[in-house]
């Protein structure tokens, strides 16, 4: 019977986002510095996950900047919601103990942007169980 041992991987995904960053960088790029964080989170999920879960998250650019106006804003809610629940299926397979998922989107991100602050919580929320995702992965892989 062969061991089969959990070896870190060769690429090392980002585990320092965070909400103080993508808000200064993204005043100072006029949005683009979001836009690039969204599509490798994007990327890093279907890393991360997809040996274990066979999804594939479709790419942030592509929902932002053809399926958005093409559904009147209907796929970056899809999106949004997806991503974050399978974000929080995959805390729950690796045991982090971290809470998110899509119930966080619509919460905080939708109906908190009645308070303003909601989606700024939610965007916090997002990039850190993010970096909790990657740091795992980083370590087993």
């Amino acid at each position: 019977m062969e061991v089969i041992q959990n070896t870190p991987p060769t690429l090392q995904l980002p585990t320092s986002r965070g909400l103080v960053k993508i808000f200064f960088l993204g005043l100072i790029t006029f949005g683009i510095y979001p836009l690039v964080i969204y599509s490798k989170i994007s990327t890093e999920i279907n890393t991360v996950a997809s040996k274990y879960d066979g999804q594939h998250t479709m790419h942030y650019c592509l929902v932002y900047f053809i399926f958005s106006w093409l559904t009147l804003g209907i796929v970056p809610l899809v999106w949004s919601h997806r991503i974050s629940a399978r974000i929080g299926r995959e805390l729950a397979r690796r045991g982090i103990q971290y809470d998110f998922g899509a119930s966080d989107f619509w919460l905080w991100h939708v109906l908190g942007s009645l308070i303003i602050v909601g989606p700024f919580i939610y965007i916090h929320k997002f990039m850190h169980a993010m970096n909790h995702l990657n740091a795992d992965y980083n370590q087993k892989g």
